[in-house]
């Protein structure tokens, strides 16, 4: 099944949205005492992007296979999942291997795609 996943951060909280033709599941959290106020805002959304998925896949939102439709309003993201471009930040290189990982693991297919802000729609349930 074809999924679209929408994920945004800031440096308190962090959410998330699955959309099928079906249904829409949002989600928010605040972080963890490890990340609040500890982290950048692109850190923030990368934590947000790797939880998204990882809870999509724990509650079986996300099922092995499944093409998902992944949705980034930041283009540095999108040049750092897509086109692969070099990375300093060790933070952000260990949240790449995770979802990485999780995408190999679970066979899903992915497709990144930069979005506007305004059409992040986690972006406005961050607030």
């Amino acid at each position: 099944m074809e999924r679209i996943l929408y994920s945004d951060g800031d440096l308190r909280k962090i959410s998330w949205i699955i959309q099928t033709s079906q249904t829409i599941i949002s989600q928010n959290r605040k972080h963890t005492e490890n990340y609040k106020d500890k982290i950048t805002n692109i850190q923030s959304k990368y934590v947000a992007l790797h939880v998204a998925l990882f809870w999509g896949i724990g509650t079986f939102n996300i099922k092995n296979e499944d093409t998902i439709k992944i949705k980034l309003h930041e283009e540095i993201m999108y040049q750092q999942l897509k086109m692969k471009i070099p990375i300093q930040d060790e933070f952000i290189k260990n949240k790449i291997k995770f979802i990485e990982n999780f995408i190999k693991q679970r066979k899903l297919k992915v497709e990144f795609e930069i979005i506007n802000f305004e059409k992040n729609l986690a972006s406005k349930i961050l607030q």
